[in-house]
């Protein structure tokens, strides 16, 4: 299903993604050294539950998990990348985390996703991953607007990646969202331009760049959830959700204040 938001549901979506964006600064700055996943996922779940909203993942239960998800953000650590399941673990020093959240208020779902260095020694090539991720959400956040053919922004952001020296794996990538978190499109993190579904003003799409620092190949865990490389390497991932415009394409889930 493809759903086209109207004015009054873009308006509604704004404030999913604005929410979505605070959450996720917030956590992000919370998460030091010997912060715990499991207090992470209380503290989602308090901010969730006091602004109103709802989770999409507490209740989640795909084909591709050991279901219901039972927590309400993803926290994938150093070789896992997507999907990663809450547990009893204090961060150290160096490790690379990704916070990945999505909730829905009004009606309307918001997705966003966030990689970082815990304390201040980065683990070499960290900071090139994250990049990597960052430069290609921009590249295909940039590349987005209407009668735009969903190809040329996959492209957009296969190419940064690929230019990068990241092999890219289409098993998992970015999606439509609207009033269910996730929807068709689907966007793969590599594709061929001028191809696919036309965008149209009202969509909304969340686009999600991650990757593996020396392998495509994705691993579950005995938790039957979270997904890691192969290899043990290092992963990074970055999301935002957009909203396709009459001009172009607008970010919703941009933090409106400093990081601390």
């Amino acid at each position: 299903m493809i759903e086209i938001l109207n004015p009054t549901e873009l308006a509604r979506a704004r404030e999913t993604g604005a929410l979505v964006a605070e959450i996720l600064q917030t956590l992000r700055s919370r998460s030091t050294v010997g912060t715990n996943l499991l207090e992470i996922d209380a503290w989602a779940r308090e901010m969730i539950t006091a602004a109103g909203a709802q989770s999409c993942y507490v209740d989640y239960a795909p084909s591709f998990g050991r279901g219901p998800f039972g927590h309400y953000i993803c926290t994938s650590v150093n070789d896992a990348v997507l999907h990663g399941l809450p547990h009893d673990y204090a961060l150290a020093d160096g490790d690379l985390l990704t916070l990945d959240l999505a909730v829905s208020l009004g009606g309307v779902v918001a997705d966003s996703a966030v990689s970082v260095v815990v304390g201040g020694s980065a683990p070499a090539g960290a900071e090139a991953l994250i990049g990597a991720t960052e430069r290609a959400l921009a590249a295909g956040i940039a590349a987005a607007g209407p009668d735009v053919r969903l190809g040329d922004v996959s492209h957009a952001i296969g190419s940064v990646l690929g230019e990068a020296g990241y092999a890219i794996n289409t098993e998992f990538g970015g999606h439509g969202v609207g009033s269910t978190m996730h929807q068709d499109p689907h966007v793969a993190n590599t594709g061929r331009p001028g191809r696919g579904y036309r965008l149209r003003p009202g969509l909304l799409l969340a686009l999600e760049p991650w990757i593996m620092a020396d392998t495509a190949e994705l691993v579950t865990d005995a938790d039957g959830w979270t997904l890691r490389s192969a290899t043990g390497c290092l992963t990074a991932h970055s999301e935002h959700t957009i909203a396709i415009t009459d001009d172009g394409a607008e970010v919703l889930t941009l933090p409106r204040r400093p990081q601390a």
